[in-house]
């Protein structure tokens, strides 16, 4: 079954890091994305840029409008994703767990709906 783990990150911890811890995290992250792929488990994965560089498209009539955001005070927000398959619920979950990054937040495991 397909999982989708959204890496929900606090991005003043984030922004807390010196530039070589950042790039430590970078190549644990990397590394992660192989064991996963070694496992049979990764599907595909990304790294989301800030917020504050998102663009929210909401309809409105026959044509939509747009608007820079989000503007939900949150102290965490979405700032990637790993697409996996697992065995079952409690497989995706200790997998989540092993996110090197999502120590920085949380990681939400979402099962796929596959139609």
């Amino acid at each position: 079954m397909k999982y989708l783990l959204l890496v929900h990150l606090d991005g003043t911890k984030m922004a807390g890091l010196t530039p070589a811890e950042g790039k430590a995290l970078d190549a644990a992250s990397l590394a992660y994305d192989r064991e996963l792929e070694r496992g049979g488990h990764f599907i595909a994965a990304a790294a989301l840029h800030d917020p504050k560089e998102a663009v929210i498209v909401r309809p409105v009539g026959d044509t939509f409008s747009t608007t820079d955001g989000p503007f939900v005070e949150v102290k965490e927000h979405v700032g990637g994703f790993i697409l996996i398959n697992a065995r079952d619920l409690n497989e995706a979950i200790a997998l989540a767990a092993k996110i090197p990054v999502g120590r920085f937040g949380a990681v939400e495991v979402r099962p796929v709906m596959e139609f």
